[in-house]
């Protein structure tokens, strides 16, 4: 029928690939039982070859002594071959032929057909041995019997069987050693590999472990195989990547809640004095307009500050204008009804967009408001190089021991102050400025209060 489906018969190696070992341990144990059970076989048959060998070299030199002690029964000192009579006329009976050139003298008693083969081994002469099998294994030799003026010939016979039966025993022996050597190898090596995987286990394990809490732990610190070296360094590369990601990953979800709580903040308000009692068409309107702008101001924020984390360029075509954005940024700032906010200077244009000139001078901007007594001074001006923005505050400035840590993440001079910073706003500006060739610092020289330069190029 043209409907049905033939499935594919599997081929071999598809088999053999379904029945291999999955893990590292029992493939490794599978190499060593398959390369010990070649190793084992090639010396099995080696010894058992040699051990035949040796037992047929005994029957030979058995069968020479049968002969030589027959052979002192015979006279050839005449020109007849003589049989003498001896206490040893039982060797005569007992698989013994006598030849005097071909003729034969004497043979033993229910020869049969094995004096055809006894036959044919004197007529070729000289010292020879053969193998027949006539009523079970045997094994003729012919001994010449040399005489002044006749010759004559003894050919004796020996029953195989015993050393066949040795013979057997021996390779029943040898293959019976060889599986108890097998499964011996497959158990070691099996032990073995186990317990050289298992610091392989461990570091992994604790890999995971320290890479769930981005622990500063690393196994580089602690001694181990020079086999496991290259591993624990490739272990602690990963982990310091994690680290790193992880931190990164703080860092961006606190740089993030640090920049919108301000947005957020005056749409939270927009919306809480509207709905305290019934506002006016013209109100309405001025509200939604305010909380649109927070709202764009959000969206602004977040694909600034994600587009710097994934590490795309910042510098995108285009120039901001500057007092615009500083006039935007103090309208935008909850300033507190004491405070002076002027922003002034020349027509300026920086060579940045103006999402992220703004994110740049928002934390400055902030912080002045926050920490001022009367008055907050933004001015911004042209310089050789670019752009220059200074905002300066009349607070209380920042705490000298404090000023090398004051552009780290986290880090705050008075935690107690009263005020919810989280210590972000510092280092993010910098990052950002820094992001596009720019640059802010700290003028430590400036008092009373505090003031921080930015440095932006030109447009």
């Amino acid at each position: 029928m043209s409907g049905v489906r033939h499935r594919p018969r599997p081929t071999v190696t598809a088999v053999l690939h379904r029945l291999a070992p999955r893990t590292l341990r029992g493939r490794l144990s599978l190499v060593a039982l398959t390369t010990a059970a070649l190793l084992m076989l090639v010396l099995t048959v080696a010894f058992n070859a040699v051990a035949q060998r040796r037992l047929q070299h005994q029957a030979d030199d058995e069968l020479r002594a049968r002969a030589a002690a027959v052979a002192t029964t015979v006279d050839t000192s005449g020109t007849t071959v003589r049989v003498l009579e001896t206490s040893h006329d039982d060797l005569l009976d007992t698989n013994v032929w006598i030849y005097a050139g071909r003729r034969l003298l004497e043979e033993p008693p229910a020869a049969g057909p094995l004096t055809r083969v006894a036959d044919a081994l004197a007529g070729r002469g000289g010292r020879r041995c053969v193998t027949a099998d006539v009523h079970g294994p045997l094994r003729l030799c012919s001994q010449p019997v040399p005489g002044d003026r006749s010759e004559a010939t003894v050919v004796t016979a020996l029953d195989l069987s015993p050393y066949r039966s040795s013979a057997d025993t021996l390779l029943l022996g040898s293959l019976a050693l060889d599986a108890v050597m097998l499964a011996c190898t497959y158990a070691l090596t099996r032990l073995a590999v186990g317990r050289a995987l298992r610091p392989v286990r461990t570091m992994t394990d604790q890999a995971i472990q320290w890479s769930a809490v981005a622990s500063e732990e690393r196994f580089g610190s602690t001694g181990h195989p020079a086999e496991l070296a290259r591993l624990g360094t490739s272990l602690d590369a990963m982990l310091d990547r994690i680290r790193t990601l992880l931190r990164h990953e703080r860092q961006l979800t606190g740089e993030l809640s640090h920049e919108l709580r301000t947005p957020l903040s005056r749409i939270i308000a927009e919306l809480d004095w509207w709905q305290t009692r019934p506002r006016t068409t013209g109100q309405t309107r001025a509200t939604h307009r305010v909380i649109a702008d927070a709202a764009e101001s959000m969206r602004a924020i977040c694909d600034t500050l994600l587009d710097d984390a994934r590490g795309a360029t910042l510098t995108a075509p285009g120039t901001a204008e500057v007092l615009p954005a500083l006039h935007r940024l103090t309208e935008l700032l909850d300033v507190p009804s004491h405070l002076a906010v002027t922003a002034g200077g020349p027509r300026l244009q920086a060579g940045v967009p103006t999402a992220l000139l703004e994110r740049i001078v928002s934390p400055l901007l902030a912080n002045a408001c926050r920490y001022a007594r009367t008055g907050v001074t933004v001015h911004a001006y042209r310089t050789p190089d670019g752009v220059r923005i200074d905002v300066t505050d009349d607070g209380p400035g920042v705490p000298p021991p404090f000023a090398a840590r004051l552009f780290e993440p986290g880090q705050r001079a008075d935690p107690g102050d009263g005020h919810h910073g989280a210590g972000l706003g510092l280092p993010l500006a910098r990052r950002l400025a820094r992001s596009v060739g720019g640059e802010v610092t700290y003028d430590p020289g400036h008092t009373p209060g505090a003031r921080f330069v930015v440095s932006l190029p030109a447009g």
